[in-house]
């Protein structure tokens, strides 16, 4: 959503004595390639006893020719103009094929009608010193562009210059400062010099506080700012004209709203004209007010707002419920980190990096704010054809009475922890938890990696090559197996629980088709690598499952609250640690 913006800008000038004034120009009107929405504009001049054309120079810029009949002793001139600064991306384009890789040439016809934005006059020693800076290397012609821009930015020091007129490169240079007009004509007459048609470019910026502090780079303005700024063009086939900013060494974007350009500063003035000679006073103003901040990403509803939504929410629910309509809802955010926006994981891999942690730390922080009583939990997501391992799911699982599900999400590890715990916890807990539930008879079984299936992938290893370093090309499969060799093969890896509900809690063992349980050789938790398919047939009607019950079905009360009881510790049944079968042979 865009920020709509007001911005005055005022130029005055008070006279010791009634002056004749000259026929003035005033280039203050958004040019007709402004890329910004203008939802309106107005020109107010001062004497009102004035003549007023509208018309167009070469360049195309929109000119007020404004005539006064009479003397005056005041002169000004104010515009108003509402504003959309709604983000675009500046390198949307595609380039002709032909200039897709600088250097390149125009076309014969287009280059004789960009002749004027390719003239140069004489160079200085400076300028000749900062033409040997460029890699003039083929390369693409966007990176070349911006590295151009990039040398400009990095030799001139920005600063404010209330001296009028455009420092020539070479004083630029020399000076190693200049104001956005010195930084822009330099940059100009350096893309000239290269073979690329520029033209100088003057013009509003502005800038709005940012919504949160950037991660790396300037915080920028600290408070909503506009001004009177220039900028340069170039001309890139198939592009058009692509706005150069040398103060930031960034391409130009929202908040550039060009007024005038030209192939020369001194034909892109905001305001031109004579008037007789008198001691004059000087006044500029100009403001920039936010009209329209609606709510985005970076800047959510305030608590508020929020309320207000909440509220309206609760009335629809009311309506829709007294009327029995249903309804459901599903959708997926895409987030990507602002740390490592680049990084494969956040754009076409799956996994890898610190993505799994930072979802973590964003489910919590989401927990924490809107369902601290939820459980939070960590399952396997889809599965897409073409990749080795199934995503993964974080789910928050709520009561929407309000009763908390869980009563403490510390003791939920978090992702970023490292593995701390031990088999032996594993066992105490499966016993601590049988416990609870008071199962008469469990069937609490250890789960093992699958042995047979390492040892076949062992020995179809190279001889040469040891399976803590197995060197294959499945970066995937290698560290599976250096993973599984580490440890012994017959250890206990973790302990299945079968469990069912009626009347009450059962369990009891699974009859497999092996003696003990393996698991199917994977990267993902023991949970989702149960050999499911392997326990016995059973017909349709012999298979005691019950349909999942009709999410539309009457249901009753849940309980308002569980506690696990108390188990004393001489009441708790002694632990029996299942054999380890041994390695096949």
């Amino acid at each position: 959503m865009a920020i709509r913006i007001a911005l005055r800008h005022k130029t005055s000038y008070d006279y010791e004595r009634p002056v004749t004034l000259g026929p003035q120009v005033i280039r203050l009107r958004p040019a007709p390639h402004n890329r910004t929405p203008i939802h309106s504009y107005s020109l107010d001049i001062q004497p009102p006893s004035h003549f007023l054309n509208w018309q167009q120079d070469p360049q195309g810029n929109y000119l007020a020719r404004v005539v006064f009949p009479e003397k005056t002793k005041h002169f000004s001139v104010t515009v108003d103009l509402v504003a959309d600064l709604e983000s675009y991306n500046p390198f949307d384009f595609f380039l002709e094929p032909s200039a897709e890789s600088s250097p390149f040439t125009y076309e014969k016809g287009l280059e004789h009608e960009l002749q004027p934005y390719f003239a140069k006059v004489p160079a200085g020693e400076q300028f000749e010193k900062l033409m040997q800076r460029i890699d003039r290397t083929e390369r693409r012609t966007v990176d070349f562009l911006v590295d151009v821009n990039q040398v400009v930015y990095e030799a001139v020091k920005y600063v404010i210059r209330m001296e009028p007129g455009v420092q020539t490169p070479e004083e630029t240079l020399e000076l190693g400062k200049g104001s956005c007009r010195d930084s822009s004509w330099l940059l100009v007459r350096v893309l000239r010099e290269l073979g690329i048609a520029a033209r100088f470019v003057s013009g509003y910026l502005v800038q709005l506080v940012a919504d949160e502090k950037p991660v790396v780079g300037p915080t920028g303005p600290t408070a909503d700012f506009t001004d009177l700024h220039a900028w340069c063009e170039a001309y890139v086939p198939g592009a058009g004209w692509v706005g150069l900013d040398p103060t930031s060494g960034l391409l130009t974007a929202e908040g550039h709203i060009p007024l005038a350009v030209s192939p020369d500063p001194l034909s892109a003035a905001p305001i031109e004209g004579g008037v007789e000679k008198a001691e004059t006073d000087f006044d500029f103003e100009m403001s920039v007010e936010r009209v329209i901040d609606v709510p985005r990403v970076t800047k959510p509803y305030s608590d508020e707002q929020w309320q207000a939504i909440l509220d309206l929410g609760a009335e629809v629910d009311l309506q829709l419920e007294a009327q029995d309509v249903r309804l459901t809802m599903g959708g997926e955010p895409t987030f990507v980190s602002a740390l490592e926006p680049d990084a494969p994981e956040w754009n076409v891999a799956a996994l890898g990096g610190q993505k799994l942690p930072t979802a973590d730390r964003l489910l919590r922080r989401l927990h924490s704010l809107w369902q601290p009583g939820a459980m939070l939990h960590h399952g396997q997501g889809k599965w897409y054809p073409g990749e080795q391992l199934p995503r993964w799911a974080l789910g928050c699982f709520f009561r929407k009475d309000g009763v908390a599900v869980w009563q403490d999400p510390e003791l939920i590890a978090k992702e970023s922890a490292p593995p701390g715990h031990k088999i032996e916890q594993a066992e105490r807990f499966m016993q601590r938890l049988i416990e609870v539930l008071d199962l008469k008879r469990n069937g609490l079984m250890p789960a093992y990696e699958d042995s047979f299936y390492y040892l076949w992938r062992e020995r179809r290893l190279p001889g040469n090559v040891d399976p803590l370093d197995a060197r294959l090309a499945d970066p995937i499969e290698r560290d599976r197996i250096a993973r599984v060799f580490r440890h012994d093969l017959g250890s206990i890896v973790g302990y299945v629980l079968p469990l069912s509900f009626a009347n009450g809690w059962v369990s009891g063992s699974w009859f497999l088709r092996e003696e003990h349980l393996f698991l199917i050789p994977g990267d993902s938790a023991m949970g989702l690598r149960l050999p499911l398919d392997s326990l016995p047939w059973m017909a349709r009607g012999d298979n005691d499952v019950q349909p999942p019950l009709d999410p539309f079905a009457e249901r009753g009360p849940l309980p308002q609250s569980f506690r696990f009881p108390p188990v004393a510790p001489e009441a708790r049944p002694a632990v029996r640690r299942p054999q380890r079968p041994g390695h096949p042979n």
